[in-house]
């Protein structure tokens, strides 16, 4: 989306790239410090995958500080249900902001059944639900789920907290 020559190119949009480039830039040194371990299952080894990511990052950072210096720029939100005029809600900001960081300390203590349910409940709250019983029944059930997806599925145990020997 290209404007007129009329107006200038978003300088800000130069920090993106420049983000870019040191992550690309950082990317491709570590990758370059990982050792050549091959085995007869892994012919290529570790360094391929996060070289060819740290490579595309820089040609991306690239390709995006060009299109900024010809002027391009990204097209603002039309979607229908959006209200462009709308302030930021900081009071919803915040409590999800404080409701991650409670997680975050919490999450030893009582367990990721009790935190995560607290989590989803008061995400639930902060983006506006007041159906208080159903989102707490949400939070508890998806909290349940993903405690046991990650312990069976995948075999990661989640802390349980106090809930050490019921679960």
């Amino acid at each position: 989306m290209n404007q007129t020559n009329e107006q200038r190119p978003d300088r800000a949009q130069y920090g993106v790239c420049a983000f870019l480039a040191l992550a690309g830039t950082a990317v491709v040194v570590d990758a370059s410090r990982i050792g050549s371990a091959t085995s007869s299952n892994d012919p290529v080894g570790p360094r391929p995958v996060p070289t060819l990511l740290g490579v595309l990052l820089l040609v991306v950072a690239v390709v995006y500080a060009i299109d900024v210096a010809r002027g391009g720029t990204g097209e603002q939100e039309g979607g229908e249900d959006v209200d462009l005029t709308a302030k930021i809600g900081w009071r919803s900001v915040l409590a999800l902001i404080g409701i991650f960081v409670a997680n975050a300390l919490l999450i030893d203590r009582l367990g990721w059944v009790i935190s995560g349910a607290l989590l989803f409940w008061g995400s639930a709250l902060a983006l506006g639900s007041r159906r208080y019983v159903i989102a707490l029944a949400f939070g508890v059930a998806l909290s349940l789920v993903s405690f046991y997806a990650f312990a069976i599925g995948l075999g990661v145990n989640l802390p349980a907290g106090i809930l050490r020997g019921i679960l």
